[in-house]
């Protein structure tokens, strides 16, 4: 007879256990995709920041991710990632703009590239200090005269307009992308790279199935309710410059979750391809309060070759610290108000 007690008791154990404060799905797509543990759950619900790296299974490949809870609503998240310029503002970041639907020269017009940038009399193929193709690199050497006084400003220029005509490929469709950069000893295909950081990253298409072919191949594949835009910007690592363009696409796939990812068009240096997922999902039951994710995974040829394995593993100790960091300045920032600066 003791044996029939254990079922309703049992049930009335479970009808008082507290339901999960992260929306179910997410907690799925944290614990099954992006490895979150049991621990890191509790932790993050009892509001602290959590962190940890992924597995990577190509060489020269780095992957972290965390997540936190945000006293605030979700909606002003984005607001703010839409004034891109004001959002990303740090002293690493020198100088930052939005580009039009239709990239134009006039959307780089606050984008100074001087020698530290790319060195125009010194690029050729295999030695040159700002990733382009065979065929870009030629250009250079066949339309810049090196003994003209003006050489660096007309590269400077070229570079821009290069870099326009490769945007606008990209976001039409056509034509004319560089698919392959020739400034080192190896060949680096982006696309490919890109593609194989895709295939290693199962979370982005975990809530949206048809996000992992919108960005692999954009615009063929553009999921209709997806914003869409590019912005450049000018940063230092390592006390050297790099210049990006990136793809943010946000997407809310329910009331309660939006999805939005940032996917490396084009880098000066340093990256062979990068791609990063923030999720931000609404508290199930703290009001006006949302958990904000963030992973990222990203390739870059320094990584590879000799010693790669420590490199690789510092780098990600790095990124892993800087993660966190960055998570609580947007948590500092959100909570803040709306007059708040980033920090």
């Amino acid at each position: 007879m003791r044996r029939l007690w254990i079922v309703p008791v049992a049930l009335a154990l479970l009808a008082q256990a507290p339901v999960s404060d992260i929306p179910s799905d997410v907690r799925l797509v944290l614990s099954r995709d992006l490895k979150f543990s049991a621990a890191e759950l509790v932790n993050l619900e009892r509001g602290l920041v959590v962190k940890h790296g992924l597995e990577t299974t190509a060489s020269g490949e780095v992957a972290v991710v965390g997540a936190v809870r945000v006293k605030a609503s979700k909606a002003e998240l984005f607001e703010r990632v839409r004034d891109i310029a004001r959002f990303k503002q740090s002293p690493s970041v020198l100088q930052i703009g939005r580009f039009s639907a239709t990239p134009s020269l006039d959307d780089l017009a606050a984008l100074t590239v001087d020698k530290d940038d790319f060195d125009v009399l010194h690029c050729r193929v295999g030695d040159c200090g700002a990733r382009l193709s065979a065929d870009v690199i030629r250009r250079f050497q066949q339309q810049i005269d090196p003994q003209a006084p003006d050489a660096q400003a007309r590269g400077a220029a070229l570079f821009k307009e290069l870099l326009v005509d490769n945007l606008k490929a990209y976001v039409s469709g056509q034509p004319g992308r560089m698919e392959q950069y020739d400034d080192g000893s190896r060949p680096i295909r982006p696309v490919d790279e890109f593609a194989a950081v895709l295939k290693n990253a199962p979370s982005i298409g975990a809530l949206i199935t048809g996000l992992p072919d919108h960005l692999l191949h954009f615009p063929s594949s553009r999921l209709p309710e997806a914003e869409d835009f590019l912005y450049w910007s000018k940063e230092t690592f390592a006390s050297q410059p790099f210049i990006t363009v990136t793809h943010v696409t946000i997407l809310c796939p329910s009331a309660e979750t939006c999805v939005m990812t940032t996917k490396d068009v084009y880098s000066s240096r340093y990256l062979d391809a990068s791609l990063a997922l923030t999720i931000a999902s609404d508290a199930v039951n703290t009001p006006g309060s949302f958990y904000l994710l963030y992973g990222n995974r990203s390739r870059a040829n320094a990584l590879k070759g000799v010693f790669s394995s420590l490199r690789r593993s510092v780098v990600q100790r790095r990124a892993r610290a800087s993660l966190e960091q960055s998570l609580t300045a947007i948590k500092l920032l959100l909570e803040g108000g709306p007059d708040s600066a980033p920090r």
